[in-house]
């Protein structure tokens, strides 16, 4: 099981703010495609072309890493403020 988080604009367009998931093993990118396949609403919030950030374990990474059972992934919208 992995936990994801979900914050700003995400949670209020998903409906959704944490959830557990059963996760054999995968990156963050085997993620993202999992979420997306759920259906459109899921797709549309996590597009590629949306800027957002993932974070494991506390640790926002920027690149392709991998994930493993007992992670907890939280997932960022952009941010403002000065």
């Amino acid at each position: 099981m992995i936990k994801i988080r979900y914050f700003g604009f995400l949670k209020d367009i998903l409906q959704i703010e944490e959830e557990e998931i059963i996760w054999d093993k995968g990156n963050s990118q085997d993620l993202l495609d999992f979420l997306r396949n759920r259906n459109a609403s899921w797709s549309d919030a996590l597009a590629e072309e949306n800027i957002f950030r993932l974070v494991i374990n506390r640790r926002i990474i920027y690149q392709s890493t991998p994930i493993h059972t007992g992670d907890e992934i939280a997932i960022l919208p952009p941010v403002t403020g000065g």
